[in-house]
């Protein structure tokens, strides 16, 4: 099946590596292979068939020669020291040898040419027709006019008679066998491959859909939100019976169950996201008249130093309580997908004006901008992207220590999208809470989720009140991904000790989906 990983493949060094190779390139090499090695298995003996046939047929012409050199060569009665020329019999063929052996010395030895002449053996071959073993079994040898079958037989006349015949018809023959063999194979093999190749590609064309649907089903966002999980294997491709139909029909039974389970999901996280919106809604009126009957009190009441800070306690925490309830009101409305209120928004206008808000609340930092001469236009909900360069300071302010330098930059990038930094040299954010930095209520120490002390003893309520001021709901910075976001755009951090810095990308002038 096709790989469903993203990762960049090295194809340079992937032949080298058999488990690599796609399943039909495997098919398609095994099948070759075994198609080679019944060629090679037919070629050998198809080879020594045809040269033991050969060699048979050789040598019973061999012996018909042999018996015809015998016969001719017979002395004649009456004359016994005549020795006819057996060459000179009829019924020789071209290139037929023969040879008398008498006292240990060649003679009457010869080669029949192609115009039926006599050619003289040379002393090398006299030597090897010498050496050859005299009981009538053919052997091989290379004379001087080719390769050669001999059999030597001993006559009743004392002398021996040597008779040959050449062996290039029968290496010609094998010759050819082994060209036509050779070409009849690779041509086989060609028209197979290419027909297996065809076969074997349209007999894996449904594991590769199988695996086009996996993939599709790999790119859904199927972390958060609403999923229209409507992919799946064709009707064609899931019938159970055979081994791809088993596969595609147990894939789709996965996809309805994940389906199902997305389903419940989503309808349990619109509960809970209509209930937190609710409740927050319902809790901003009660928070609103303990803020009021709070300040009332201290306008209209005498306390004593202690009530006072109780009071002021109370007042700061119900302040607390409120950004909270509003935090949580604005992830719903977020989590809903309620429209922007989109305009041409300039964030170099922006960024100046809420630094400026942020050098006074906390004058014992060091702000500065990065900005450039020319305004950075989006579109976008201007409050919204208020709401997130105010998160995103009051988030180096509440995280740093005092002297701190913080910067804050805009610029446009090359493809035209809008980049705003905020940069501070601060103590860091620790490595292992990175990755849930944007979480909702994540907060990297407990220093920030400290339980409130119990209130008893002098200045235990400014104990209290500097806590409370400091504490955070760890809602800031998944408000400011869930702003960006909805914007078409992107949030990151890099931090490491003395650097750490918050980089938002959104999309171009007119890029910001539409309300």
């Amino acid at each position: 099946m096709a790989r469903l990983s993203g990762a960049t493949r090295d194809h340079s060094g992937s032949w080298l590596k058999p488990g690599t190779w796609h399943l039909r390139t495997r098919l398609v090499l095994v099948a070759m292979a075994l198609l080679v090695a019944i060629c090679a298995a037919v070629g050998v003996f198809s080879y020594a068939s045809m040269d033991s046939f050969l060699t048979r047929q050789l040598d019973k012409q061999l012996s018909d020669a042999s018996h015809r050199s015998s016969e001719f060569g017979r002395p004649p009665p009456g004359n016994p020291t005549r020795r006819p020329d057996p060459l000179e019999a009829r019924g020789q063929r071209v290139g037929t040898l023969f040879a008398r052996i008498e006292n240990g010395d060649v003679s009457s030895a010869g080669f029949l040419t192609t115009d039926a002449t006599r050619a003289s053996l040379s002393i090398e071959d006299a030597e090897i027709l010498l050496g050859l073993p005299r009981d009538g079994i053919p052997t091989d040898r290379t004379l001087s006019n080719g390769d050669y079958r001999l059999v030597a037989d001993q006559t009743p006349y004392g002398d021996v008679i040597v008779s040959g015949l050449p062996l290039a018809e029968k290496q010609n023959t094998l010759t050819s066998l082994v060209w036509t063999i050779t070409i009849v194979s690779l041509g086989g093999l060609v028209l197979i491959g290419l027909a297996g190749t065809v076969i074997i590609r349209r007999t894996m064309k449904p594991l590769e859909q199988l695996s086009e649907v996996a993939t599709q089903v790999s790119r859904l966002p199927l972390d958060a939100g609403e999923v229209a999980l409507a992919v799946r294997v064709p009707p064609s491709n899931a019938r159970p019976g055979t081994e791809v139909g088993s596969v595609g029909y147990a894939l789709n039974l996965m996809l309805d169950n994940v389906s199902n389970a997305l389903e419940a999901r989503q309808e349990s996280e619109m509960k809970v996201r209509q209930f937190v919106a609710d409740a927050s809604h319902e809790l901003r009126t009660p928070l609103t008249a303990i803020r009021g009957y709070t300040e009332l009190m201290r306008m209209s009441e005498k306390f004593t130093p202690d009530g006072q800070r109780f009071l002021a306690r109370v007042q700061s925490q119900s302040e607390r309580m409120t950004t909270l309830v509003e935090d949580l009101l604005l992830l719903a409305r977020l989590d809903e997908g309620q429209p922007l209120k989109l305009s041409d928004v300039d964030l170099t206008q922006l960024v100046v004006e809420t630094v400026s808000d942020e050098k006074v609340m906390a004058p014992d930092r060091t702000w500065h901008l990065d900005v450039p001469d020319e305004p950075v236009v989006v579109h976008g909900d201007a409050s919204q992207l208020h709401q997130v360069l105010v998160n995103l300071l009051s988030n180096a302010r509440k995280h740093t220590g005092p002297g701190t330098t913080v910067v804050t930059g805009v610029r446009k990038s090359g493809d035209g999208s809008a980049v705003v930094t905020v940069t501070d040299d601060g103590a860091g954010i620790p490595p292992e809470f990175v990755d849930r930095v944007f979480a909702r209520f994540a907060r990297a120490d407990a220093a920030r989720a400290a339980p409130l002390p119990a209130v008893s003893g002098e200045g235990s309520a400014d104990s209290a009140d500097h806590i409370s001021m400091q504490g955070t709901s760890g809602l800031g910075l998944s408000i400011v991904q869930s702003i960006i976001e909805a914007h078409g755009g992107t949030v990151e951090v890099s931090s490491q000790p003395g650097r750490t810095v918050f980089t938002v990308r959104l999309p171009a002038q007119g890029g910001a989906p539409s309300s």
